[in-house]
């Protein structure tokens, strides 16, 4: 079997002048006249809430996309998950075969809208159409089933080793991870290449493809001081207190563990005070005191980005050094929990790169450059990135995301069925 890099002497070389071949040449064509059942699949989508709570929701969009797969020749399975999980599941379409890649695409059904949004219809204007979900991601699910009809179109799916992992929670992810993404990594752990088909990214310089996204995990501080008078505060007896020891720890992590390329934390909310009453699952709390108490308790949460495990481990370490220098008569925890792990930049994600952005210059568009991680949050693709080359970022265009002002570029998808249907069919023609 041929390589990756093999693969891209074969005329794929960013840079290049390869022409699209005869197989590709067909799909292109046939993904032209595809246009309005694309679009009218999108608006069946983005039509029926699946805001992540709304399981009914998200389980009908499932439906829909499975019947797809199931045209196509996928056997399909609706995963439920233990009721304690509070999610809906997850649908898995799959084909086994014994060509090229074994392929894992990752979309998602639910959306940040629940029934409850005013934002709820698709609505076209000219190029461009708004509605919940219509970005992230329910034309990245399209995109998905376009490029796979169009393979079927030519007659080369059948003999693919392809698994289809449309989540059902991806934008509030059901706890414990363990159990909400057991399936999922499982998939990672078999596929040789994941690709993601959340949106893509475009600015006034280009169009970015995503290698490499960072981790997307949180940390506790609780603080305790020797309740007083405050009078008092500083002397021997009573020290300095919660607030002022909480204070310290905070100024520490950002003059001491700050700095390192691509690591961010962000102190998302404090509380302080005599009593502290504080929900970490809502974010949600109260705190009472009075100015002249020395205060007995903070806790402040928040998050951590990191390019890699190794560097969120130094992050980790390095914070948990400041906590430990405590002021007199003060204590402090700091614990952290893991949700999403990092998207490495790793060889093989860079010749997926630099494959799909030959196929860019291939269809008449600009070559595709790689997207700082910086300039994107944690996703599913996170989850199997550690075990298999993966690629993100391949769904159609738009601007809003997550906002009552979401929409789409309408243009954008047939390009994104065109590159994501010939990068799946040179991924799987090994051994056909």
């Amino acid at each position: 079997m041929r390589s990756i890099a093999a693969l891209l002497l074969f005329g794929l070389a960013a840079g290049t002048q390869a022409q699209l071949n005869e197989d590709e040449s067909a799909m292109a064509a046939w993904i032209d006249g595809q246009t309005n059942e694309i679009e009218a699949l999108v608006e069946r989508l983005v039509n029926l809430n699946s805001g992540t709570m709304n399981h009914a929701g998200v389980r009908e969009v499932g439906a829909i996309l499975g019947t797809e797969l199931s045209t196509l020749g996928f056997e399909t399975e609706w995963i439920d998950l233990p009721a304690e999980v509070e999610r809906a599941g997850h649908l898995f379409g799959r084909r086994e075969g014994t060509h090229g890649k074994r392929l894992l695409l990752i979309g998602h059904l639910d959306t940040v809208f629940e029934p409850d949004d005013a934002f709820q219809d698709f609505l076209r204007d000219g190029s461009w159409a708004s509605g919940p979900g219509s970005v992230d991601m329910k034309s990245g699910d399209v995109v998905i089933i376009y490029a796979l009809k169009a393979l079927a179109q030519i007659g080369v799916l059948d003999g693919t080793q392809i698994v289809v992992a449309y989540t059902g929670d991806e934008e509030n992810v059901g706890s414990p991870l363990d159990v909400s993404r057991a399936d999922l990594v499982e998939a990672g752990h078999w596929a040789d290449v994941a690709l993601g088909f959340e949106y893509g990214v475009r600015d006034a310089e280009a169009e970015w493809v995503t290698t490499a996204r960072r981790s997307s995990s949180g940390w506790r501080l609780e603080v305790t001081g020797r309740q007083a008078h405050s009078s008092l505060v500083f002397s021997d007896d009573v020290g300095s207190g919660a607030i002022f020891e909480a204070s310290r720890i905070l100024a520490a992590f950002y003059e001491s563990v700050r700095g390192e390329r691509y690591l961010t934390f962000n102190a998302g909310t404090i509380l302080g005070g005599t009593d502290v009453d504080y929900d970490f699952q809502t974010t949600r709390g109260e705190a009472f005191g009075k100015t002249n108490i020395v205060p007995r308790r903070v806790v402040a949460h928040g998050g951590i980005r990191a390019i890699s495990k190794e560097q969120l481990e130094r992050a980790r370490d390095a914070m948990r050094a400041v906590v430990a220098e405590h002021l007199p008569h003060t204590n402090a925890e700091i614990t952290f929990t893991d949700r999403y792990p990092a998207m490495s930049p790793t060889t093989g994600n860079a010749q997926l790169h630099t494959m799909l952005s030959a196929i860019s210059e291939e269809l008449g568009g600009g070559a595709l450059p790689a997207l700082d991680p910086s300039r994107r949050g944690a996703a599913d693709i996170s989850f199997v990135a550690p075990y298999t080359d993966a690629l993100a970022g391949l769904g159609g265009q738009g601007e809003n995301m997550h906002s009552p002002n979401e929409r789409l570029d309408l243009d954008s998808l047939p390009t994104a069925v065109k590159r994501a249907a010939i990068l799946i069919y040179r991924l799987t023609r090994e051994g056909a």
